[in-house]
């Protein structure tokens, strides 16, 4: 098992807005490549947390039954 460096992807239909956040046009008219990829860069410390903290919790999970 390889260890995730960010959470499953949804398996639910995402709550976003149609306005992307990155240029400021709608999400509907073209590709948002590049605003994922620079989403994806501002939001990489964020993720670490995030992980960091299941990971916690799932340690903490595992000592309690030992």
């Amino acid at each position: 098992m390889s260890i995730r460096e960010r959470p499953a992807m949804a398996s639910k239909r995402l709550d976003l807005p149609s306005i992307c956040d990155i240029c400021g046009t709608a999400r509907s008219t073209r590709k948002h490549k590049k605003c994922s990829r620079i989403r994806q860069h501002r939001k990489t410390d964020e993720w670490a947390a995030v992980m960091a903290e299941k990971a916690a919790i799932k340690t903490a999970k595992e000592r309690r039954y030992v």
